[in-house]
């Protein structure tokens, strides 16, 4: 879990927290009946010292018959009311939070995933994933927890102070003099360990790092004789781990002798005071008794908002990180359920001085003046060095990237004039690096269309020669793949993404080097499917092995983000020093 830093209560990190209102407002009517509950459970709160004093004072004053059972039945009839005002508190403000959040999560996923590309090659993933648990969760917990508490410490803290001026101004003046103070040392203190014992815990966590490092890498450890150097290694961080520890109990030590002398002392300061007070006749003793509860909660409560303030920080920090989020411009996506006839593909495609460049190395021209004509139902094959700027090509096509200079047609209409979602529902690209989601093998091969039908799913699979190993799972196409596919070898999940590139039957395919990590058996497999695939349609094939491309009806030659050489196996194998023809005698001469 990614720590959320703590923000200063700013006039933009509170307008940042008001944001969270429109997720809460279809449900204000609870959070205001939660509001009336959590007010009159601090109220009920504050009667209970005063009804304690009452009993006290009836005991005292030898008036043990009515008056103390009224009072016992009232302080009894109060601990139900309070019971019963904290139980809808609590139900009230979960229930708003729950649907509160379940909006903004669907809201800041449904943002996320709408977002262009370029996005997130600039942030993890784990971050990413941090917003939309770690913050929402933190978010959670102010929205019960953090802001009910505020509430109730300012309720009591003002109620009480007033309860307790009416009982005493002198003693009251006495109290506040002292004990809130004590509270709050008490509450730094207490931070400052806890912290310190996550310095002590740091270091636990680093020695135990050594020993599974150690032990995973045993056969390394061995091979190169460096038992005595793990050895030291480990006795070092036990060491360091050793002396935290001891300090730390040092601290320990001393919080705890500040809790006798500091906070004890100034409780029995208050009662001493007090006491001297009721020797003077000035106080009942059932008044100094409900006093010294009174003085608890007020101290006690002014200590706790430097905790709430510190989460409340943390909230803000959570807010502003969210939000930034949704600061970012979301592509114009939109669920194609048809398409016009004007926006369908017949499968031309033109560059015209084209040039790009990523957005996190804008000096870096990857592509430069790419101009190139694609005829419809022709095979394209682009090949260059590592670099050259061949899958760059392949994500403009998809619009996953937008060109910086020059321009991009389909059929001679700009790209830009086709609705993306229709554009990239046309488009198919079966990558090098097959992603599988964890699913079923059903799953993954319907994933563009999933409500087709179950002899499409078969007649895909065939057209992918993928029955040739799904037919000998036990389970079939309810085969689970394993995260990322990792159950299935490289070739099978190749031919998963070709059967799903079947069901999609896009007008334009492009294969960005679909077989060359493949062994020479799965290549043949995948191969075949790929041939049947591009039958009927525009393809555009990356490749790094020459040998699968010798059919194309264009070969380009990509070197340095520019079009080097284009032309037919044959025409391109005659030009003397070549790019392609140097490439191509290196590979056949291995």
């Amino acid at each position: 879990m990614i720590e959320v830093p703590k923000k200063k209560i700013s006039r933009e990190g509170l307008k940042n927290a008001f944001k969270l209102y429109k997720y809460i407002r279809p449900f204000k009517g609870e959070y205001l009946i939660g509001m009336f509950f959590l007010l009159g459970s601090s109220i009920t709160n504050l009667a209970f010292p005063k009804l304690m004093g009452d009993m006290v004072n009836a005991g005292t004053e030898g008036s043990i018959g009515q008056t103390l059972n009224q009072t016992a039945i009232l302080l009894g009839i109060l601990i139900v009311v309070q019971a019963i005002f904290s139980y809808f508190r609590v139900v009230l403000f979960v229930n708003v939070t729950e649907k509160s959040l379940a909006l903004l999560r669907r809201a800041t996923y449904n943002h996320l995933i709408k977002l262009p590309l370029q996005f997130f090659e600039k942030r993890r993933v784990g971050e990413l994933n941090s917003r939309i648990s770690s913050d929402v969760t933190l978010l959670q917990e102010t929205l019960t927890t953090t802001l009910a508490e505020f509430i109730r410490q300012i309720v009591i803290i003002i109620g009480g102070t007033v309860l307790l001026a009416l009982t005493s101004v002198k003693l009251t003046l006495f109290m506040l003099a002292i004990l809130p103070l004590m509270m709050v040392l008490a509450r730094i203190f207490g931070r400052f360990i806890r912290n310190f014992s996550k310095d002590v815990q740091k270091f636990v966590a680093e020695s135990n790092t050594v020993v599974e490092e150690t032990l995973q890498g045993i056969q390394s450890v061995k091979a190169f004789t460096n038992e005595h150097t793990e050895i030291n290694r480990y006795k070092l961080k036990t060491i360091e781990m050793a002396t935290l520890g001891m300090k730390s109990g040092k601290y320990k030590g001393a919080f705890s002798s500040f809790v006798i002398i500091g906070l004890f002392g100034a409780i029995s300061a208050v009662v001493w005071q007090g006491t001297r007070l009721m020797m003077a006749g000035e106080l009942a003793s059932g008044d100094l008794f409900s006093f010294v509860i009174y003085s608890v909660f007020v101290g006690g409560n002014i200590g706790g908002l430097a905790t709430v303030f510190t989460n409340i920080q943390k909230f803000i920090g959570a807010t502003e990180d969210l939000f930034e989020i949704f600061d970012e411009k979301e592509e114009n996506i939109s669920e194609v359920m048809s398409i016009e006839e004007k926006y369908k593909l017949k499968g031309s495609i033109q560059f015209k001085s084209l040039g790009f460049s990523y957005p996190s190395r804008p000096d870096e021209q990857v592509l430069n003046d790419i101009t190139l004509n694609i005829e419809s139902n022709k095979l394209i094959a682009i090949v260059g060095s590592s670099g050259a700027g061949k899958s760059t090509l392949a994500s403009l096509l998809l619009m996953l990237h937008y060109p910086n200079k020059g321009e991009l047609f389909f059929d001679e209409t700009d790209c830009h004039s086709f609705p993306l979602s229709v554009l990239r529902s046309q488009i198919s690209l079966v990558p090098q690096d097959i992603y599988l989601f964890g699913g079923s093998i059903r799953e993954n091969i319907a994933y563009g269309r999933p409500s087709v039908s179950e002899e499409e799913i078969i007649n895909a699979a065939k057209k992918a020669n993928a029955m040739e190993f799904i037919n000998r799972f036990p389970d079939k196409f309810d085969t689970l793949v394993g995260e990322r596919g990792n159950q299935l070898s490289g070739g099978q999940r190749q031919r998963i993404a070709i059967a799903r590139a079947v069901l999609k039957n896009p007008r334009i395919l492009v294969l960005d080097e679909a077989t060359s990590s493949l062994d020479s058996e799965s290549e043949k497999w995948v191969q075949d499917a790929l041939e049947k695939l591009m039958l009927g349609r525009t393809s555009i094939v990356i490749a790094h092995r020459l040998s699968t491309i010798r059919k194309a009806d264009t070969i380009v030659v990509i070197d340095g983000g520019k079009i080097a050489e284009q032309g037919t196996h044959q025409e391109l194998m005659k030009l003397k020093d070549g790019i392609y023809k140097n490439m191509s005698e290196l590979q056949f001469a291995l």
